[in-house]
Formats: C-alpha cells, structure tokens, sequence
C-alpha cells in the first residue's frame, strides 16, 4: 500500500538543500517550480523532476493533490527554473489515459518516490492509469503563452 506525503520538518529540509542545488545549476534533472498561490497571489516554489515522453514535457505530482497542484489547477501557468534560466509555461491536467505511460516512465526516473505509488517499476501502464486519480499530471506547453507580455 502506498505512503502518505506529509511535508514534515526532515521533508523541508531535503527541499531546501536541493532547491539551493537547482537554483545554482548543479540539479541536473531538478527544475524550482514557482506558481501563484491561489488564496495569497504570492509565489510558491517547491522542486520538482519534470518528464519528456513522446515529445513532450510533463509535470508529475508523485504526492498527490498538494498545494503547488490546486495552484496550478487555478491559474494553468506556471515557472520551471533551473540555474539562471527560467521558462514560463502552460499546464494543462491530463486524463488518466494520458497520465498513465507519463507515471510510468516518471517512477522509472525518479525512484525516490516509489513508496508513494501502488504501482511498482515493471508494472503494465495500466497499474498506472488505475492509479493516475492520485497523482496528477500536466502537460507543459510554450505554445499558448507566445503572445503575453
């Protein structure tokens, strides 16, 4: 059975220690996402370890519903830096079909997180598709943001 995410004192500081990493460049697969809290407006950045699957980028809640994903499920954009370089980008939450083979390969790279999930490496994409409702996935895309300023 899986864990529950609890972001307890040894939690933050792991966050911390790689957020300081990610932002001097030095987390390689690491990225510090920054989105707008839905209640203050203010900035809210955690570490995160976005997948590339089929082309695309995605954003993988290995934790389930926590706050930076109600956040992102209010405004759609969010900030991914890493180093001195910072994108903005769209995310759009995916279905469980799509998420599914997204959790897979996302367990796959980020193993750190396996207790959190029923489904083990080496499972069929469809241990992860049933399990997609706990752990949200969005699709990251420049496109729709081309004409801001």
């Amino acid at each position: 059975m899986a864990r529950d995410y609890r972001l307890g004192p040894t939690r933050r500081l792991v966050n911390k220690f790689v957020s300081a990493l990610t932002g001097r460049g030095w987390a390689k697969s690491t990225y510090l996402l920054t989105t707008t809290g839905r209640h203050s407006g203010l900035p809210r950045t955690t570490p995160v370890i976005p997948v590339e699957f089929e082309g695309q980028r995605w954003l993988v809640s290995p934790y389930g519903d926590v706050g930076w994903v109600r956040n992102v499920r209010v405004s759609g954009v969010v900030e991914l830096r890493q180093g001195h370089r910072t994108e903005r980008l769209q995310a759009t939450e995916v279905g469980p079909e799509q998420a599914g083979p997204v959790l897979c390969l996302y367990l796959d790279k980020a193993r750190v997180t396996a207790p959190f999930f029923d489904a083990k490496g080496g499972d069929p994409v469809e241990a992860f598709v049933a399990e997609a409702a706990k752990h949200p996935v969005f699709r990251l895309s420049a496109e729709s943001l081309r004409g801001e300023s």
